[in-house]
């Protein structure tokens, strides 16, 4: 988004002073004429910025201009936040990030409290399970927990998992995990740490009583053990279906004993199953006949060929 790439633009200026417009464009991923433009954009907001010509010309911020971060919003502040991400592949890059972390720290001492625990409750991940994904729309239950991370409460929600069966659960959030752009809320039930899709969640009741963990990790601890687990099954295999339109809520529910993770999909009709072993995806696959097929990858469409091969040939 330009507005991303506009404040990447001041925060690095605002820690180099001068910089080239290619080197400006090379940190941005845009191109020399996309910096000329940005450059105009923060001048005409009334940022004293400017292009120089010449051998050792770029673009300056005048000396002494610093953003001023107090009229931030908590929510602003988170969002500033998950900039810090590059270190995990974030386009804005690791400069991006320390301007950012500089910029926070000029934050007044009473708003500190805040920006800690943002830190402490709040992961950003820039890459998919298993591949690159796509931004989710705004979960309307996303405010609620949020809220109730923030203060540290135990909340009741009720899920709908894959199975499509919604129930109520009592649980102790560690915090909320945004994983390119799909929100998770990583959270104890019963005592075990688990990870709950925010788009699932259909209604969130406060209890007002503190939340009750079964240890003292934080949530960064917790959700890497959590992808861990997910990501390093050992026969683990994410298949990418094309289901007939209108029936994928069905397939999911079907298939969901079956998965290691939650589905995902960045089309309708095409969604990406992280079963837990190829024999079991093509197992229960090959029962929906002509409503699934399986796109790849090829050794799981392989496989889902020679089964049907063999049951073409048992009832002739």
């Amino acid at each position: 988004m330009r507005s991303d790439r506009l404040l990447a633009t001041l925060l690095l200026l605002q820690t180099h002073g001068r910089m080239s417009a290619p080197e400006l464009a090379r940190r941005l991923e845009v191109s020399t004429r996309t910096v000329a433009r940005d450059v105009e954009a923060l001048s005409a907001a009334g940022v004293p910025v400017y292009a120089e010509r010449g051998r050792n010309g770029g673009v300056v911020l005048l000396p002494g201009f610093r953003t001023d971060v107090s009229g931030l919003t908590d929510t602003e502040m988170r969002a500033l936040l998950a900039l810090t991400d590059g270190e995990q592949g974030g386009s804005l890059g690791r400069s991006v990030a320390s301007a950012v972390r500089k910029l926070l720290a000029a934050v007044p001492e009473t708003r500190r409290s805040g920006i800690a625990a943002a830190r402490r409750t709040v992961v950003v991940e820039q890459y998919g399970w298993h591949r690159a994904g796509q931004p989710a729309g705004d979960d309307p239950a996303l405010a609620e927990l949020e809220r109730a991370v923030t203060a540290d409460e135990r909340v009741r929600i009720r899920y709908r998992p894959a199975s499509g069966v919604p129930g109520w659960r009592t649980v102790d959030p560690y915090g909320l995990v945004s994983k390119t752009g799909t929100w998770y809320l990583v959270a104890a039930a019963r005592g075990t740490p688990r990870m709950f899709r925010v788009s699932r969640v259909e209604e969130v009741e406060a209890t007002g009583t503190p939340a009750r963990r079964p240890d003292d990790r934080d949530l960064e601890a917790v959700w890497v053990e959590l992808r861990e687990r997910l990501e390093d099954a050992p026969e683990a295999v994410t298949v990418r279906v094309r289901v007939h339109p209108g029936r994928r809520a069905m397939v999911e529910r079907v298939v969901a004993a079956q998965l290691v993770g939650p589905p995902e999909g960045e089309e309708p009709d095409v969604v990406h199953l992280p079963f837990r072993a190829a024999g079991a995806a093509v197992g229960i696959l090959l029962g929906f006949g002509a409503l699934v097929e399986v796109l790849g990858p090829p050794e799981v469409r392989d496989l889902m060929a020679s089964r049907a091969a063999d049951v073409v040939a048992l009832y002739g």
